[in-house]
């Protein structure tokens, strides 16, 4: 489940960070966005993106130096604390002090910051179909075809007879008045061959009925 970090001072970064240069402000928190590449070429752009998600270093002077944000449920990019659930679709790998590559690290990654790495890895399996000579298409979730159809307001007749076997009793609508005699016969003769199909998988599954119940 996502969270929103917490962060002290967290809103003045984000309104700072829209005065800063593109790197910089990349690395501060804030909000999930997508990076905007400044090259058009997938190596290239492989390159901004690693320089963004390098973990901070620890300043002293003019000299850098160790990992500044190397602790649990912390950021190492840029030092939010966030925990992450287990079942979190956005939940990152471990981070590695190169990225690609080294050791691994105690911290994680922000949402904002797990968003642009889960970006990374689909530039990387860009680049390598391009290496192969593959299309290369990104994930872009769909919404399931029944929901996207809206409610469910016509039946055909296999439709009935697959649900009649499913086990399902299905009921025809009730009007409050038919137009015709006609209307009204179409819908009692879908409601028979529904209760005749569904007595006949009853059937076959071996249920007997009683005297008494045969006569009624």
């Amino acid at each position: 489940m996502y969270q929103q970090p917490q962060l002290v001072g967290m809103q003045t970064a984000q309104t700072s960070a829209a005065f800063l240069p593109k790197l910089p402000a990349a690395r501060m928190p804030g909000p999930i966005e997508e990076f905007k590449y400044t090259s058009i070429k997938p190596k290239k752009q492989m390159k901004e993106i690693r320089k963004v998600l390098l973990p901070e270093k620890k300043k002293f002077l003019f000299f850098r130096y160790g990992k500044q944000f190397n602790l649990k449920d912390r950021c190492v990019v840029c030092g939010t604390h966030h925990h992450w659930d287990a079942g979190d679709y956005l939940r990152p790998v471990i981070p590695l002090t190169e990225v690609h590559k080294g050791r691994p690290m105690k911290g994680t990654y922000c949402p904002k910051h797990a968003a642009m790495h889960m970006q990374m890895e689909m530039l990387e399996q860009q680049i390598i179909a391009n290496e192969h000579g593959l299309e290369f298409k990104g994930f872009k979730p769909k919404m399931p075809t029944i929901i996207r159809k809206g409610p469910i307001t016509t039946l055909s007749p296999q439709d009935v007879a697959s649900l009649t076997n499913a086990g399902w009793f299905i009921k025809p609508p009730a009007p409050a008045t038919f137009e015709d005699d006609k209307a009204e016969a179409a819908t009692l003769l879908i409601s028979l061959n529904s209760d005749i199909q569904r007595l006949n998988h009853l059937v076959g599954k071996g249920v007997e009925l009683d005297a008494t119940e045969r006569s009624d």
